[in-house]
């Protein structure tokens, strides 16, 4: 089976539809004509049965059949029965007796039971002794006692059927055919949109360009699937540009410190080949900013592989934290970055979570560093949780209107930011961590000058209750 299988899995789809169709149309045409033949055969028999039921001898072709079957009688003479129908009598031990013009006909066993009077009547088919296929009825005459055997040919019903078998048999025929064909012409017709789907996949695969997006015609499932196949190549586009411009951005952010990092290098390793030493307060400044640009590409690197991680993919070991915990060691490293400035927790409550806490806090950490970073020298930082809303307001130049819905990008800074030490990825990753846990972050300009960051992040005030076991 395997093989004929394999053979039509290899067929091309319009074909295997083609086939389909006139193979169900076979089938029920077939099953159709013999559900009719069937019919026809058992409504010709019927009538057949019922003429036999109402054909009757003449009495006095019954006594001269009985006549001609003493032993003192001569041959029958006479005619046959009415009709086409054959007639002879038939004795209780299985002979029979039959009237000239009348071919003989085999008596059965039923047939010399009703001789016998054993049962009312027989009705089967039978056989003449020349091998003529008829249908027999055999009963006992109530006037006379005769048991006579009356029979008709089946060729009156065979060859209706014949003919009518032969009539079927065309029109099946003709059914397949034009079904086959038909099948094809709606398989073509209806796999144009897959064509068309095909054609622009093997476009796609063949020139990668993604802008290509198929009409979309109707509510059926091909429209369905040109939806989603635009929907795909679009997403892929846009995933596409992203990298690009996550490439771009990020040789433009390495260049910077990596450029500063080669000058102070080639100073150091100028002054060991020349014998020209630089002045102590001049080497620890440039010791000191090759530290620092040390540090600022490893934190670029890092931000970068954190990013790296496509959207959609999980993220580390969920777990229960306190998110007030959290918030106390963030604040503990923003007041070592800022030292001069003033940060307060105002009004910190528990408040527990479920998400990635080494993320969590990094995601903490980078809003308070922004909000430092932005503090003017002497300037206060001032930091609240309340029912799970994280709130850090600065007191720095804030951020313009039509900066605002830039904050959250990929290496976005403000133009006065650039000359600040950072990569312009701390709040995307807080964006990201926080929308993985399942919460939402925004900035907003606060009254009276600087600016105002909000976490909201589901929880409860209370730690959920262990697991049995745990």
């Amino acid at each position: 089976m395997s093989g004929p299988v394999a053979r039509f899995r290899a067929l091309p789809l319009r074909s295997r539809l083609a086939l389909l169709t006139a193979t169900a149309v076979a089938v029920a045409v077939a099953a159709v004509s013999v559900a009719c033949w069937l019919l026809t055969r058992a409504q010709l028999r019927d009538e057949l049965d019922a003429s036999l039921h109402g054909l009757s001898v003449q009495d006095d072709y019954q006594r001269l059949l009985a006549f001609a079957c003493r032993p003192s009688g001569g041959p029958a003479q006479g005619n046959t029965a009415p009709g086409t129908a054959y007639v002879q009598i038939v004795r209780p031990d299985g002979s029979r007796c039959v009237g000239a013009g009348t071919p003989p006909v085999v008596v059965e066993r039923s047939d010399a039971e009703v001789a016998a009077g054993l049962r009312a009547e027989s009705l089967h088919d039978g056989v003449t002794t020349g091998g003529q296929p008829v249908r027999v009825l055999t009963r006992t005459d109530a006037e006379t006692r005769y048991t006579v055997s009356i029979s008709r040919p089946l060729t009156e019903v065979d060859g209706a059927l014949n003919q009518l078998a032969l009539v079927l048999a065309v029109l099946a025929g003709i059914g397949v055919v034009g079904a086959g064909a038909a099948g094809l012409w709606v398989a073509r017709t209806g796999l144009k949109p897959v064509d068309r789907l095909t054609g622009a996949v093997e476009h796609v695969a063949r020139t990668e360009d993604l802008t290509v997006r198929i009409p979309v015609e109707g509510e059926d499932e091909i429209a369905r699937l040109s939806r989603s196949f635009n929907a795909m190549t679009a997403a892929l586009a846009s995933s596409r540009d992203r990298q690009a411009q996550l490439i771009a951005d990020a040789g433009h952010e390495l260049r910077t410190p990596l450029t500063s990092l080669r000058t102070n290098v080639e100073l150091l390793a100028r002054s060991e080949e020349t014998g020209r030493a630089i002045p102590p307060e001049d080497r620890r400044a440039l010791m000191a900013s090759v530290k620092a640009q040390m540090t600022e590409l490893a934190a670029l690197i890092g931000d970068l592989q954190e990013l790296a991680r496509p959207d959609a993919a999980a993220p580390g070991k969920l777990e229960v934290v306190a998110l007030h915990d959290l918030l106390g060691t963030a604040l503990a490293r923003a007041r070592l970055r800022g030292p001069e400035l003033t940060v307060s927790a105002v009004d910190v409550r528990p408040w527990y979570v479920r998400a990635e806490p080494a993320g969590l806090e990094r995601a903490l950490v980078n809003v308070l560093d922004n909000a430092v970073k932005f503090s003017s020298p002497g300037g206060t930082v001032e930091v609240a949780l309340v029912d799970g809303e994280v709130t850090v307001r600065d007191h720095g130049p804030g951020i313009a209107p039509e900066e605002l819905p830039h904050v959250f990008e990929r290496f976005w800074r403000s133009p006065s930011a650039r000359s600040l030490p950072g990569s312009g990825l701390g709040l995307s990753i807080v964006a990201r961590t926080v929308r993985q846990a399942g919460g939402e972050v925004a900035l907003t300009a606060a009254e009276g000058g600087g600016t105002r960051a909000v976490i909201r992040l589901p929880g409860a005030p209370t730690p959920p209750p262990a697991a049995p076991g745990g």
